[in-house]
Order: structure tokens, then C-alpha cells, then sequence
């Protein structure tokens, strides 16, 4: 049976409130959080004691969803230096469209979020731009203008 949708993206991060509020800044809701253990969460992760809260953020067309983990048991790993360059090999951020990004942007700097680099434009088509929030997460957000 084929891929019916890509469901969710999972973010392992080391603050959950922070990461939730650093997502909500740019538009995107909590949906919902729960903590995660027991034998099917060491089934579903394969890692034994598994203890986590999560938050399931949601994009406001309700299409979107990412979430955010915050690992109790084990306690989370850092697979290199905190903040990769944009050329690592492995994830790399999470893009939102947005309407407005001069007003979008500034509602994650207020969390702590970094502007990385500036707004930039492309063409006559995007006006896109790089934040980093807690934990490294990179985000991208662009305006299309064409």
C-alpha cells in the first residue's frame, strides 16, 4: 500500500515549553500534549525506559503537524556541535509560508529566536528568511510576493 500522507515530523528537543512556544510564535497551534512511556513507547522508539512529554503542534490549515519531544528517560543525546552549519548532513529545518513575514518574524525574535543572515528576496517571487530557536532548530519562513 502506497505513503497515504506524511503524518507528522518529530523534533527531539531539550526545553518542551520553550520549543512549543517558540513554533506558536510563527502561526502554528498546540494541538495537544501527552506524555509517552510505557512498553509500546520502547516498542515504537527502540529505546527501553522511554519517558517523554510530547507537544503536537498543528499549522493553521490543520494539513501541517510537527512534534516537539522532550525526552525524560533516556535523556536526550547531541550528535555534534550545537549549532550545525547550514551543510550538515541530516535535517535541516522546518519552512512555514507566511503572509507577512516582516510581522512573522518578529514573534519568534521575541522567544530568543536568532535571525540568521536577513530577509532575503528571490527574484521577484519570495522574500524568505532563517531563524534559529532552542535546541538549534532551524526555521524557514517565506513570503511569496510574485
Amino acid at each position: 500500500m502506497p505513503v497515504q500522507r506524511m503524518d507528522n515530523v518529530a523534533i527531539v528537543v531539550d526545553d518542551l515549553d520553550a520549543a512549543a512556544a517558540f513554533f506558536t510564535a510563527p502561526g502554528p497551534e498546540v494541538e495537544g500534549r501527552a506524555r509517552v512511556e510505557g512498553p509500546w513507547a520502547d516498542g515504537a522508539v527502540g529505546l527501553d525506559g522511554v519517558e517523554s512529554g510530547i507537544a503536537m503542534m498543528r499549522t493553521p490549515d490543520g494539513h501541517g503537524r510537527l512534534e516537539l519531544t522532550g525526552y525524560l528517560a533516556p535523556a536526550a543525546t547531541r550528535p555534534g556541535p550545537e549549532d550545525p552549519p547550514p551543510h550538515t548532513l541530516g535535517p535541516h529545518r522546518v519552512m512555514f509560508a507566511v503572509d507577512d513575514i516582516d510581522g512573522t518574524v518578529a514573534r519568534p525574535r521575541a522567544h530568543g529566536a536568532e535571525l540568521l543572515g536577513g530577509i532575503a528576496r528571490y527574484e521577484d517571487a519570495y522574500r524568505p528568511c532563517s531563524l534559529r530557536g532552542p535546541a538549534g532548530i532551524v526555521v524557514a519562513l517565506a513570503e511569496r510576493t510574485g
